[in-house]
C-alpha cells in the first residue's frame, strides 16, 4: 500500500514534545527456543512486562523468524512499490501476491516464487506472535491460554507492506497518532524508521536495529488489564521514502 498523497492529514503533528537520545527496549527470545534456560526466561518476560507497562512497545530479537526471509520480503515489496503506476494498475492481489493477467505465462514463476517467500514470513510471524501472546498471558498473571481461547480465530491475522513517500515543505505522508486494536502487531522496519511512540507526554523514535520485531501490545490486552498496561500512543512520522511491513495477530476493537 503506497501513500503518496493527503491519505490523512496535510501535515502530520505530535502532541507532546521530541525525547531525544530514547530508544524502546529489547528483549532476548532465545531462551523460549531452548531447552532448560529457564533463569533466562524469567528475565526476558520481567523485561517484557516492564516495557509493556511504561511504553506498550518493545524490540525482540533471535525470535525465530529468519533474518534472510525478512529481507527478503522486504526486497520483494520495494520492487513491486518500485513498478511504474502504469503497470500497477494491471496488478490484483492473489492471497499474498501479485499477478498481471495478461501476462501470466511469462510471469508465473515469478509470481510463485513471491507467493512462497511472503506466505513463508507470514507463517513464521504467526508462530511468534503466537509465542508473545502465551508469554503475555504469564506476564499479566492470567489463566493459561486465556488470551489463545479469546484470541483463537486466526482468519484475522494479517500482513501487509506500506511505502511512505517522503514529506514536502506542505505534506507528511504518515499515520497520524492513534493505537493499535488488535493484540500484537509486529512492525518489520527498514533502515529509515518511522514509528514513533509517546511516553510521558515526549515522542520516542523507533530506531532501527537490523534483525529485530518492533512489538506492540495493542488495545484488546491493554483493556483486559487495564491496572498493569496503560495505551499506549504512536504515530509514523517519516522524513523521507520509507518502507514498513506490519503483522497483526487477531481482530481490533
Amino acid at each position: 500500500m503506497e501513500n503518496k498523497d493527503q491519505t490523512h492529514s496535510n501535515k502530520l503533528t505530535r502532541v507532546g514534545t521530541k525525547m531525544a537520545n530514547e530508544n524502546i527496549p529489547t528483549v532476548d527470545l532465545s531462551p523460549f527456543f531452548t531447552n532448560g534456560d529457564e533463569d533466562g526466561k524469567r528475565r526476558a518476560k520481567e523485561k517484557i512486562s516492564q516495557a509493556s507497562s511504561e511504553y506498550g512497545f518493545f524490540n525482540v530479537v533471535n525470535h525465530g523468524v529468519p533474518l534472510a526471509l525478512i529481507n527478503q520480503a522486504m526486497k520483494l515489496s520495494k520492487m513491486f512499490f518500485d513498478t511504474p503506476d502504469e503497470e500497477k494498475l494491471k496488478i490484483f492481489v492473489l492471497r499474498l501476491g501479485w499477478l498481471s493477467p495478461a501476462t501470466w505465462a511469462s510471469k508465473q514463476d515469478r509470481v510463485l516464487y513471491c507467493l512462497k517467500i511472503l506466505e513463508e514470513l507470514f507463517t513464521y510471524l504467526t508462530k511468534t506472535a503466537q509465542l508473545m501472546e502465551s508469554i503475555i498471558t504469564e506476564c499479566l498473571g492470567l489463566p493459561p491460554n486465556f488470551l489463545k481461547e479469546y484470541n483463537h480465530d486466526r482468519s484475522w491475522d494479517f500482513m501487509a507492506t506500506f511505502r511512505y513517500f517522503p514529506a514536502t515543505e506542505t505534506e507528511n505522508n504518515g499515520v497520524s497518532e492513534h493505537e493499535d486494536g488488535n493484540p500484537i502487531t509486529f512492525v518489520v522496519q527498514d533502515e529509515i524508521g518511522g514509528p514513533e511512540v509517546r511516553k510521558d507526554g515526549q515522542w520516542i523514535h523507533v530506531t532501527p536495529i537490523e534483525g529485530t520485531l518492533v512489538v506492540n501490545v495493542g488495545d484488546v490486552i491493554q483493556l483486559i488489564e487495564p491496572d498493569e498496561l496503560d495505551r499506549v500512543d504512536h504515530i509514523g512520522l517519516d522524513l523521507t521514502d520509507l518502507l514498513e511491513l506490519d503483522y497483526k495477530l487477531g481482530p481490533g476493537l
